[in-house]
């Protein structure tokens, strides 16, 4: 803003103080430093969502994620959020009053060590990850204003307190691969992850016939070990499990005849009330299924971990999962039907929550009304705002929308 001193004021002009009678132009006072960064940190804090998602984008092209063990990858999401946090807090702060490196970034360090991802590829994730966020602080640092040596300084600061970070990650990652067991329990483990992946290895210590009937169950949580051996007890199956990380446990059920779903689901059902995270995939014969029913029990735990199921079977939600994996469907779909609705909701009227009663009725307008508390014409007038949001009959969208819809749960 522009200032001027006129009359019987006096004010600055190029250090020296003039005087009445003369009117001249007074440029604003400089920002401090403190307050170029809290404008700085305004800026890119209202780009935020813009950010996490180039960020994360620039994170998932380093290495392939398509086959990365599900509490890893969903893990990765959430060290991405907690990075980018960091990054804007040391803006704001300043190296001196920044706090160390945030617990979610080591203990995702120490996950990756346990999956297999290796410290070259930890650290390329994070120096794309930097690169990227250095490009959006430079971009609206020259919008703010912040040139020079004030600029130069800032990027000192992110430099110097990246270095820590990539320390203190190196050294997690480090200590978690030189510290893994080395006893039976971890020779157990190794021959499945190699069998897993494909190689010829000699299986018969595994003490599991991989000949028969599978099928692949996760859990996840406290006490997840003991629930799986009370299962295979309580089905009368060989039980083989490995502990792939902590409170983490991949199982398979053999036997000589497939798996009964429908005494697993009530004997799970009848254990829901522990804290657990469980997945399962489906019943399948030989090596080949072994390794199928367990791809299928880490595609349905990722449903599992984003929604409020604890208990989750692949066949009940596996185009669901089969969606999740596919990031390109996942935005298009929340671009062209969740993001519209949204936009197109008013105070006390969700145009999601109508159209999903509408579908859950059957397309019946009287019972979605009855769901919904409300009258057929409201709900007659909501389905037609929500074709005008979408300019799409809801009829011709039914699918899309409804695994939108689904999607919108999870989130």
């Amino acid at each position: 803003m522009e200032r001027w001193g006129q009359g019987g004021s006096s004010v600055l002009f190029g250090g020296v103080s003039v005087g009445d009678g003369l009117k001249v132009k007074v440029q604003p006072r400089p920002q401090t430093i403190s307050q170029a960064r809290a404008e700085l940190s305004r800026r890119l804090e209202a780009r935020r969502d813009e950010i996490e998602a180039a960020v994360m984008n620039r994170v998932y092209s380093v290495s392939d994620t398509s086959d990365l063990d599900p509490t890893y990858a969903e893990g990765l999401k959430a060290a991405v959020t907690a990075a980018v946090d960091y990054g804007f807090a040391a803006i704001a702060l300043g190296e001196d009053r920044s706090e160390p490196p945030p617990p979610i970034l080591l203990a995702q360090a120490r996950l990756a060590a346990r999956a297999g991802v290796s410290l070259d590829t930890v650290l390329r994730r994070y120096f794309a990850g930097h690169a990227l966020l250095g490009d959006f602080l430079v971009e609206e640092a020259e919008n703010s204003g912040l040139r020079g040596q004030a600029l130069q300084s800032l990027l000192r600061v992110q430099a110097a307190l990246f270095d820590r970070l990539l320390a203190s990650v190196s050294e997690e990652h480090r200590r978690e691969s030189r510290d893994r067991p080395t006893s039976a329990d971890r020779w157990r483990s190794e021959r499945v992850e190699q069998l897993l992946a494909g190689e010829l290895v000699d299986a018969d210590r595994l003490e599991y016939d991989l000949d028969g009937q599978h099928l692949g169950i996760i859990a996840k949580g406290p006490g997840s070990a003991e629930l799986l051996g009370d299962l295979a007890v309580a089905l009368d199956r060989r039980l083989l499990s490995v502990a792939s990380e902590e409170e983490v446990h991949w199982a398979w059920l053999g036997g000589r005849r497939p798996v009964d779903l429908d005494v697993l689901k009530r004997w799970l059902a009848s254990e829901s009330s522990s804290p657990l995270y469980v997945a399962t995939g489906e019943p399948a014969e030989g090596i080949a299924g072994w390794r199928f029913t367990h791809r299928q029990a880490k595609a349905a735990l990722v449903v599992s971990l984003r929604s409020s199921e604890s208990i989750v079977h692949y066949s009940d939600v596996a185009v669901l999962a089969a969606i999740l994996q596919d990031g390109l469907l996942v935005a298009y779909l929340q671009d062209s039907y969740l993001t519209p609705l949204e936009q197109g909701s008013r105070r006390g009227q969700s145009l999601s929550e109508t159209v999903r009663a509408y579908f859950g009725s059957g397309c019946q307008i009287s019972s979605a009304a009855a769901t919904l508390g409300t009258s057929r014409q409201t709900v007659t007038n909501r389905l037609n705002a929500a074709e005008k949001c979408l300019n799409r009959p809801l009829d011709r969208s039914r699918i899309e929308l409804e695994v939108a819809l689904r999607l919108e749960e999870l989130q």
